[in-house]
């Protein structure tokens, strides 16, 4: 397989970094395969799903995030289960968690929010966990893209569990407003579910439509990746994109 670009900066002063998607089950799993598997993604972005909403939730997510050589960007119990974490390449302007509108006898759910640069290149961030339930999960699909909008940046990447396939129509609708990633540059593996029987892509990076897709997909055959690891870190498989973005 062929190796994904490494985070650089270009001399034209656009970035070249790396993000990852993983839906992590409230690390109920084994954390150290967990930080394994994201330590060597080598990521400047994890965008995280399920992380820790309850008792010491921020002592659990900073563990991982110390062992991945990382640190909490946002998010967590504060977005209802979405959290991003990021490197020290990353330069933070802001962050903002939002709580959607609550279903009576369905979860809450949220986005964790940011908006960072690495060098002269500004980058909005989403990370996402949308609803099991379809019409729920359509006006959430169309609120993310309206967040995305109304961030003040350009270019904006937003990824999560979608809990939905490429046709189902909140799939359909972020595809037609965004590039997704996978289909975009396939690289790796497709079916992010499950572990030890994929079989479907319910997992996804989307980036605007000026950001650059040099690859993306679940990193089964990255080195230092292996698939014990994969199926002991948690119950859905990462998603990892190499993206340019242009300086601002």
């Amino acid at each position: 397989m062929e190796s994904l670009p490494n985070s650089r900066t270009e001399p034209d002063g656009s970035a070249v970094f790396r993000v990852l998607s993983y839906n992590i089950r409230s690390m109920r799993d084994d954390t150290d395969a967990l930080a394994r598997v994201i330590t060597a993604c080598n990521p400047d972005l994890v965008l995280i799903q399920e992380a820790p909403r309850f008792f010491r939730w921020r002592k659990k997510l900073s563990r991982l995030a110390r062992a991945a050589n990382l640190v909490i960007l946002t998010g967590g119990a504060t977005a209802a289960g979405p959290a991003i974490l990021c490197n020290l390449r990353a330069t933070v302007e802001r962050t903002e968690d939002v709580l959607l509108p609550l279903t009576p006898g369905l979860h809450r759910r949220g986005f964790a929010t940011a908006v960072v640069r690495f060098g002269a290149a500004r980058l909005g961030v989403l990370s996402c966990h949308l609803s099991l339930q379809k019409d729920e999960r359509h006006e959430q699909g169309g609120m993310l893209l309206d967040r995305l909008a109304g961030m003040g940046v350009e270019h904006a990447v937003a990824g999560g569990d979608l809990n939905e396939r490429p046709a189902g129509r909140t799939f359909r609708r972020m595809a037609d407003d965004l590039q997704d990633c996978w289909a975009t540059a396939p690289w790796g593996a497709e079916y992010t579910s499950t572990p030890a029987d994929p079989h479907q892509r319910i997992d996804a990076i989307f980036a605007t439509k000026g950001i650059e897709v040099l690859g993306c997909g679940v990193p089964v055959g990255h080195p230092g990746v292996t698939e014990t690891d994969l199926r002991a870190a948690t119950d859905h498989l990462p998603v990892l994109a190499a993206l340019k973005v242009p300086a601002s």
